[in-house]
């Protein structure tokens, strides 16, 4: 036998948990996984599925629950909520991260991340933790609940696309303009079903934290996950937590071919910033300097290490923010602030005017600091879609910590080259501020001692979910163009948010952004058809968006295209999606048209291709999927737990 071909961080990642399937290009793979990650906004409703599947254990190596999202305890909802996610974490032998300790991507990196493990998280920015050398995937959350009960992840096996990084960062420079100028590039629907590994000279100069921030945002990119190697940078970064022991090296081989290849000279970067609307609508900072600023908001997933906030405060050192600004600090994680206070870093923050808000998501998740209408609001965040902010007609810009710092003193967009100043310089320490007994671990497990899950009135249960029907006779209650997010289709924020866990009163709010009479037409109408243009459901991979409108009687979408976690939700949930044959078709069809699809079983058993009528305009068009085998049956069955249900069932009668 040959010498065995060198292979990518990637391909070692999925090589090494591969369980079920051939990873060729677009085939269905089934993945081990090692870990999962849950938070608030999502979590109520992955702990509803294992109860649903009437779990007794978690199954996985790590399971951690964040409470970082839905922290604004205006009424009683969230604590009824946080109440609930403990007693789960405590049923079920799950870590819990109460409020106020960080939010879920860093503070996973601080605290669990391994090099050479797998992780899925219902949060769509769980890919951050390739930054370590994980393969780490945002999915729904009926998803991450298979995976804690011992079930593979199920993917369709990307191509690699090889980012080689060369050079390092000028001054004024950081690795948000690395990953805006992936987007500049390529735009939001750049990395559908492509798996990011960078490599090359260039990752010397990035830190672990540096390198979370791009793997952060590759999710803007629609990719399935971003990949770095665990290196002698992860080394120091462990170190640095206490948890050396942890690493392992893990990078590519020599001569390692990736399918799609591209390369960025990091010394040619400048300032670059996401206009309003869009993470994918990138301009270097120069071209928008002179805009107006009213905000300023410095935290998030996105730029979650300490560096980002130290930057910022040597910046504005000695400095006044601008009078008009509201300046906002949103530290990522209890750790990072101690070490920030530490430093004296939250004292020149405070001194230049600055807001510091606790740890956690906050104004990322529409969760607190709207922006007033029609006013510039600059944010290191991974997220611009239209009313995420909690302001409908907002102006959210995105940058790094060094052109938001410059924003705040002058109260324009500035580009921070311009600014009076030497380039600021920070020293870190080399130890970061480790809290012992920060998050809390998993009760010993006493078989058959399962401790009660705490509910209160604001918690809810799963709707019943029905199998397909043979033949569907249904209106289009809506239709919408390209690019529509899962915040338009069920809002985040702080009016829809608290009602997570209960998804007959979150139901009242789908799609309203776009159409406010949604939900009534969709109640009246009972079974109905959406139908979406390209990249439909990009952005968050909260499922409440495929379970509200499935409420509703949602049995079928129709698109151009679909982005990656909503897909997969809707068909776990039951929600036929099909493509478009011929894309123009979109353009055919009118709200309120009857369509009428018959034999659904039986087409989709025998093929990737059917025929749906429109009854008003006596049409025809031809549709695809993108189903696997067990996929068809799945959303035939009418989702994934009446799917696994029906399995568990054979299972009992046939003693296999």
């Amino acid at each position: 036998m040959g010498a065995a071909a060198p292979r990518t961080v990637a391909r070692k990642l999925i090589d090494s948990h591969l369980v079920e399937g051939v990873p060729r290009r677009g085939s269905e793979i089934g993945l081990r996984i090692d870990q999962t990650l849950t938070q608030d906004a999502t979590g109520t409703m992955v702990m509803l599925e294992l109860e649903a599947l009437d779990l007794d254990r978690v199954r996985t190596r790590t399971s951690v629950q964040y409470v970082d999202h839905n922290l604004l305890q205006s009424d009683e909802r969230n604590m009824a909520d946080h109440i609930f996610l403990r007693s789960a974490c405590r049923r079920y032998g799950l870590w819990y991260s109460r409020a106020g300790n960080g939010v879920s991507h860093p503070t996973h990196m601080q605290r669990f991340g391994v090099p050479g493990a797998t992780m899925v998280g219902s949060d769509s920015h769980t890919c951050a933790a390739g930054s370590l050398g994980m393969l780490a995937i945002g999915v729904g959350g009926l998803e991450v609940a298979m995976a804690m009960a011992g079930e593979p992840l199920y993917v369709a096996m990307p191509e690699i696309w090889g980012v080689r990084l060369t050079g390092e960062l000028p001054p004024w420079v950081s690795a948000k303009d690395v990953i805006l100028e992936m987007l500049r590039r390529h735009g939001v629907r750049g990395g559908v079903q492509r798996i990011i590994e960078y490599h090359g000279p260039g990752l010397a100069s990035l830190s672990a934290m540096d390198r979370h921030v791009i793997a952060n945002m590759g999710a803007e990119l629609g990719a399935t996950t971003t990949v770095f190697p665990a290196d002698d940078r992860v080394l120091e970064f462990l170190r640095g937590e206490g948890r050396e022991g942890d690493f392992t090296e893990l990078t590519a081989d020599p001569g390692a071919g990736y399918d799609v290849t591209e390369e960025i000279d990091l010394s040619s970067l400048e300032p670059l910033i996401a206009r309003p609307g869009s993470p994918g609508d990138v301009v270097p900072v120069r071209e928008a300097a002179g805009e107006e600023v009213h905000q300023v908001v410095v935290g998030s997933s996105a730029n979650p290490g300490l560096r980002d906030f130290a930057v910022v405060a040597a910046i504005v050192r000695g400095r006044q923010a601008h009078p008009r600004v509201s300046f906002d600090v949103n530290p990522t994680s209890r750790q990072i602030l101690v070490d920030l206070t530490t430093m004296g870093a939250t004292t020149e923050l405070i001194q230049a005017g600055a807001r510091i808000h606790q740890p956690g998501c906050l104004g990322c998740i529409g969760m607190g600091q709207a922006p007033a209408v029609g006013r510039n609001s600059l944010r290191t965040f991974p997220r611009n879609f239209p009313g995420r902010s909690g302001t409908e007609d907002d102006l959210v810009w995105l940058c790094s910590p060094e052109t938001a710092a410059a924003a705040a003193l002058t109260g324009r967009i500035t580009d921070p080259r311009d600014l009076p100043q030497d380039p600021p310089e920070v020293r870190l320490p080399a130890r970061s501020s480790v809290i012992p007994g920060m998050l809390e671990p998993p009760p010993p497990f006493a078989p058959g001692e399962r401790p009660e899950l705490e509910k209160g009135p604001s918690i809810g249960g799963l709707p019943d979910l029905d199998p397909l029907p043979d033949r569907l006779r249904a209106p289009v209650v809506i239709k919408v163009g390209d690019d529509v997010s899962t915040d338009e289709i069920l809002p985040a924020g702080a009016r829809a948010l608290p009602f997570r866990s209960d998804i007959a009163r979150l139901a009242e709010f789908a799609f309203t952004r776009l159409d406010e009479g949604y939900p009534e037409r969709a109640r009246a109408a009972g079974p109905h058809v959406v139908v979406g243009g390209r990249n439909y459901g990009q952005g968050s991979s909260r499922e409440h968006a495929a379970i509200a409108p499935r409420h509703l009687g949602l049995r079928m979408v129709i698109a151009v295209s679909y982005a990656r976690i909503h897909w997969q939700n809707l068909v776990n949930f039951g929600v036929l999606p099909l493509e478009f044959a011929d894309p123009d078709d979109h353009g055919r069809i009118a709200q309120g048209d009857e369509l009428e699809a018959g034999d659904l079983r039986e087409t989709l058993a025998a093929g990737d291709e059917l025929h749906v009528r429109n009854l008003t305009r006596d049409e025809t068009y031809r549709l695809r999927h993108r189903l696997s085998p067990r996929q068809r049956e799945l959303v035939a069955a009418g989702g994934q737990i009446p799917f696994l249900r029906r399995r568990l069932s054979r299972s009992a009668t046939t003693g296999r």
